[in-house]
């Protein structure tokens, strides 16, 4: 009967894990297409977000991307807690979730839960705006630790038609040098 029970929870957990990541995009956005994820590569600053709890207080947020020997990219996310006075990091893996040159991937830093990861604009591969699972999570990348403003204002505009309140935008400060930083 134990078994049952273990065995019971380990399949809600499948399926809970399979019904969110089948919507891991927003109704109206659509992944970048032509997508090289080799040039996505590097490291990437955090130029603005949406207030989430995992990333709460922390400002010179910054993420890296690797290849893995799996063909999957490694990510270590970093960033400055300045309520701590603290840097903090944590390491992750996303994974595509269909064709690799569609730039629609899923990240988990958690063991088997997963999360969408959907680059929805991309100048160059010098700036991202990337849509989270859902409307509640956004992000604003930069290669640099500024983006220029006719960039900042189509990535607003673009992530307004796609239905984000873009008002709840957090700018992130990027003034301080992160022992992460390759």
């Amino acid at each position: 009967m134990k078994n049952r029970i273990i065995l019971l929870v380990i399949l809600c957990f499948v399926l809970l894990n399979s019904m969110t990541s089948c919507s891991s995009i927003p109704e109206k956005a659509q992944p970048v297409r032509q997508f090289d994820v080799n040039r996505y590569l590097g490291t990437w600053y955090e130029i603005a977000r949406f207030d989430y709890y995992f990333e709460k207080d922390l400002d010179n947020a910054m993420a890296q991307y690797s290849l893995n020997a799996d063909g999957n990219v490694d990510v270590v996310n970093s960033g400055y807690n300045f309520k701590k006075n603290k840097w903090v990091s944590v390491n992750g893996t996303a994974k595509f979730r269909g064709d690799k040159d569609a730039a629609a991937l899923k990240v988990s830093f958690f063991g088997p839960f997963y999360a969408g990861y959907n680059v929805v604009a991309l100048e160059d591969y010098k700036y991202a705006l990337v849509a989270g699972k859902n409307l509640e999570y956004l992000w604003i990348l930069s290669r640099e630790k500024t983006i220029p403003e006719n960039i900042k204002q189509s990535f607003i505009s673009k992530a307004q038609e796609i239905g984000y309140d873009t008002s709840k935008l957090i700018w992130v400060k990027q003034d301080k040098k992160s022992p992460f930083d390759k």
